[in-house]
C-alpha cells in the first residue's frame, strides 16, 4: 500500500513540477527544499497507508459501506456521496490546520511543512508524521459511516492528489478568471493556498474556502503575485 501512494505521489508531482519549469514565472525554491519534500512526502506515504490498507481489509471482510455495485444505491447518491467526504474531509482538516498553527504545537505537527515558504509540486504530500497520523484516519473512518461506490473512492484520491499538488506548486495554472470566478472562487488552489505560505496565519482550508470565509481567515491577493518576489517573516502564534 505504501508502494502505490507513494507512485501516486511521485507520478502527479513530477508531471506537474516539469510542467511548471516550463513558466518563466516559477518561483524559485529555497535550497534544498525539493529534496526536502520528497523525503517528507515518501515518510507521509507510509503513515497514509496504515489506515488504508486497514480499511481495504476492513472492506474484504464485509465490515465497510464501500459498495461496488451501481445499483446498489441511487445514481444521485454518487455526487452527493462525494461531496459529503468532501465536506467532512474540508471541515476537519481546517481546524486541525488552525490548532497546528498554534505557537505550542507548530514545532511538532507542522514545521516540516512550511519550511517552503515558496513550495514546488514535491511539496503536495510534504507533512510531518504527526500531522500526516492526524489526518490520515478521516476518510478510512467514513467508509464505515457513509456508503460509497468504490469508483467514488479512487476518484477522489485521484483528484485529491492532483489538487493538492497544483495548489502547491508555487504558481497558478488555473486561469485567473476561473480562480477568481463564481465556482474557483470558492476553491482553494494555488493562488490561495500560496498565499497561507506567505503569510501562514491564513487561508487553512483543504478543498474549498467555506470555513475561511465563515471564520475571517480567507485572503486573496489583489491582483496575481509573483511568488519569486515574496517570503515569509511571520510565524505562528
Amino acid at each position: 500500500m505504501t508502494a502505490i501512494i507513494a507512485a501516486r505521489y511521485l507520478l502527479t508531482s513530477g508531471l506537474i513540477y516539469a510542467l511548471v519549469l516550463r513558466r518563466p514565472d516559477r518561483p524559485t525554491p529555497q535550497p534544498g527544499a525539493v529534496r526536502h519534500e520528497i523525503r517528507l512526502s515518501l515518510a507521509s506515504s507510509a503513515v497514509y497507508a496504515l489506515p488504508a490498507a486497514f480499511v481495504v481489509e476492513q472492506w474484504k471482510a464485509g465490515h465497510t459501506l464501500i459498495y461496488t455495485d451501481w445499483s446498489a444505491w441511487p445514481l444521485w447518491w454518487v455526487p452527493l456521496s462525494a461531496l459529503a467526504y468532501l465536506l467532512i474531509q474540508d471541515a476537519h482538516y481546517y481546524w486541525a490546520h488552525r490548532l497546528m498553527h498554534h505557537r505550542t504545537l507548530f514545532r511538532w505537527f507542522h514545521a516540516g511543512h512550511h519550511r517552503s515558504h515558496t513550495p514546488t509540486a514535491w511539496a503536495s504530500f510534504a507533512f510531518d508524521l504527526t500531522e500526516a497520523a492526524l489526518v490520515a484516519w478521516v476518510l478510512p473512518l467514513l467508509t464505515f459511516l457513509i456508503p460509497i461506490h468504490v469508483g467514488v473512492i479512487l476518484f477522489l484520491l485521484i483528484a485529491m492528489t492532483a489538487t493538492a499538488t497544483l495548489n502547491h506548486c508555487g504558481v497558478e495554472i488555473l486561469p485567473q478568471r476561473f480562480v477568481r470566478g463564481p465556482v474557483g472562487g470558492w476553491l482553494i488552489t494555488a493562488t490561495h493556498h500560496g498565499m497561507h505560505h506567505r503569510r501562514m496565519l491564513t487561508n487553512f482550508g483543504l478543498h474549498f474556502r467555506l470555513w475561511d470565509r465563515l471564520m475571517g481567515t480567507d485572503v486573496m491577493p489583489v491582483a496575481p503575485v509573483d511568488a519569486r518576489s515574496v517570503s515569509s517573516k511571520n510565524g505562528p502564534r
